[in-house]
């Protein structure tokens, strides 16, 4: 491989998962490598079955509350009659089962760089936690051309063109969503002017930041030994995955980790930091992670935030004192400030803005 492998040598890249018979040491997990425990160990499923997240479906009238009601008490909830074809949702995992069923040394044409944002690699949370997981993941910003001509020379047109349509429409979805929550916030989205922007790979600072990130979680030969995708936060303003095959988890302080079971043709929208601060905490941002099945498990996440610009600052309107003058928990920052803070402090990042 030549060039290639010596770029390899300086990057820290996925196990080659086919390869391998038994759980690697690097990559097995214990309860003290995951901070946020249930009483049974990382891996429980005790929770009570009848404990389940809310399952919303947009075109009902009382969707907008049902919405608000989900951000504030979960921080998460399931999305149907959210108008994405099925077929769509078809066609990107198949074209993401087909590009982590590329062999090792093709996906590492693409391999993403330590500062790089967009490729194939590991999780960009890896570098928090003690031991790897069992993931790979390919990151996709604006357009996927360069790398999939990289990957497919002469059949990367309709693994672009899908994923260029998926991005589009996962965008309008969540700028209605962000509609109907700034609503609840007495915000008029008419001073939001970026979230009215076209779809562009261009200028990030008066853009939306948009991001579609595609997982694999390969069978394991043990799964009950390693860690899908260690817990955290996004940073995103709302994230939207798609996936059909359990192994998502969220964290609530009451219960603990409660297994996300999917729900057919549902769509997973969690919360992120940037909403949380926007809403003065009123909104959770959800703890969670994945942990891993027997058999291969593949998801779609597609993340959205304000431009790097744009100053994030709590909208006082629901939170007041005792004196019934608004207060802030949050001082103001700017999206690129509170994501180079997240790069270097990850979830510890939100403390550092508390007043």
């Amino acid at each position: 491989m030549g060039a290639l492998s010596d770029f390899c040598r300086n990057h820290i890249i996925p196990l080659d998962f086919t390869s391998v018979q038994t759980v690697p040491e690097s990559h097995v997990w214990s309860e003290s490598d995951d901070e946020y425990q249930c009483s049974s160990g990382i891996h429980s499923n005790t929770i009570d079955p009848c404990l389940s997240l809310p399952v919303i479906d947009l075109w009902d009238p009382n969707a907008p509350e049902l919405i608000i009601e989900a951000c504030e008490k979960w921080g998460v909830f399931q999305l149907t009659g959210h108008a994405i074809p099925a077929q769509l949702m078809e066609e990107v995992e198949d074209q993401t089962q087909r590009l982590f069923s590329l062999q090792v040394d093709q996906k590492l044409k693409v391999l993403r760089s330590p500062v790089g944002g967009t490729g194939y690699g590991r999780a960009m949370i890896s570098h928090f936690f003690p031991k790897h997981m069992w993931h790979e993941g390919f990151t996709i910003r604006g357009s996927a051309t360069n790398h999939a001509k990289q990957l497919w020379p002469h059949e990367y047109e309709e693994f672009c063109k899908i994923m260029d349509d998926y991005q589009k429409q996962m965008k309008a979805l969540i700028e209605q969503l962000i509609h109907i929550i700034l609503k609840s916030l007495n915000i008029n989205s008419e001073q939001l002017n970026w979230l009215k922007s076209q779809y562009s790979d261009h200028d990030t600072s008066t853009t939306p930041g948009t991001a579609l990130q595609l997982n694999s979680y390969p069978p394991c030969p043990n799964p009950n030994r390693v860690m899908g995708l260690a817990q955290h936060r996004d940073t995103s303003l709302i994230t939207i995955l798609q996936a059909q095959t359990s192994g998502l988890q969220i964290f609530r302080d009451d219960v603990g980790w409660i297994p996300v079971q999917p729900v057919r043709g549902a769509l997973t929208v969690n919360i992120g930091d940037f909403l949380h601060i926007l809403s003065n905490g009123r909104f959770v941002n959800v703890l969670h992670r994945v942990l891993v099945n027997p058999v291969q498990r593949f998801s779609m996440a597609y993340f959205y935030a304000p431009p790097s610009d744009f100053v994030v600052s709590p909208l006082l309107s629901k939170t007041l004192s005792d004196s019934g003058q608004a207060i802030a928990r949050y001082r103001s920052v700017t999206a690129k400030e509170f994501i180079d803070m997240k790069a270097k402090h990850l979830d510890r990042a939100l403390s550092l803005l508390i007043i």
